[in-house]
């Protein structure tokens, strides 16, 4: 509990520094997808997502033009991940198998932020079990650093409590991207939404394009 309290702090202060808080919804003219927004990021859209070069769980070196060729939901974790990452993963699966219900193809995307353990083959068997279209990808440290950067996102690696070096821990940031083609990075899920309201407003995005 005290370091769940303390990663909410670090990611606070983190993304008070990057200028990265978020407000209310905009309605602005010229928005097609204004009535789908449930919030809007500080410096516009445009300054969450861009290029990154990871490897996908086949071992191939992709890029995000590669990858987010469909509306995209992206969750950065780790496969070792006790407990809010499972949670968050199935969400996001279960939102996209909610959508494919309706017609619309939605792709999971997990990327991790712990490389050292999390090769392709564990990417692959992780993100098969989830959902057998959710795409794994992870990459050299700094493959990953710069696609952390690019989302915003926050991720730090714990020492291990029984000075074991394999068994520790990563505190990061949870919240879920959606892209979209052509337009990028168009909104953000809080941990808190649930799978039959993600689909609902993923939903509005993809009627919209």
């Amino acid at each position: 509990m005290v370091r769940m309290v303390a990663s909410v702090a670090v990611f606070v202060a983190i993304f008070a520094l990057a200028g990265m808080w978020y407000v209310g919804r905009d309605d602005s003219d010229g928005d097609q997808f204004a009535q789908c927004r449930a919030s809007q990021v500080a410096g516009g859209a445009g300054a969450i997502g861009g290029p990154f070069e990871l490897v996908d769980d086949d071992g191939k070196t992709v890029t995000e033009k590669e990858v987010l060729t469909e509306p995209s939901l992206i969750y950065f974790g780790y496969t070792y991940c006790p407990d809010v990452c499972p949670l968050d993963a199935t969400r996001n699966a279960e939102a996209v198998e909610l959508l494919e219900a309706n017609g619309e193809v939605v792709t999971p995307v997990f990327i991790t932020i712990d490389p050292a353990r999390d090769t392709p083959e564990v990417m692959k068997e992780y993100t098969d079990y989830l959902h057998p279209r959710m795409i794994g990808l992870s990459g050299s440290d700094e493959q990953v650093k710069k696609a952390s950067q690019a989302y915003r996102t926050y991720y730090k690696k714990q020492a291990a409590e029984d000075g074991d070096d394999e068994f520790y821990l990563v505190d990061h940031s949870t919240f879920t991207y959606l892209t979209l083609p052509g337009h990028g990075f168009v909104e953000y899920f809080r941990r808190d939404v649930s799978a039959e309201d993600m689909a609902q407003r993923v939903g509005c995005f993809v009627d919209n394009l």
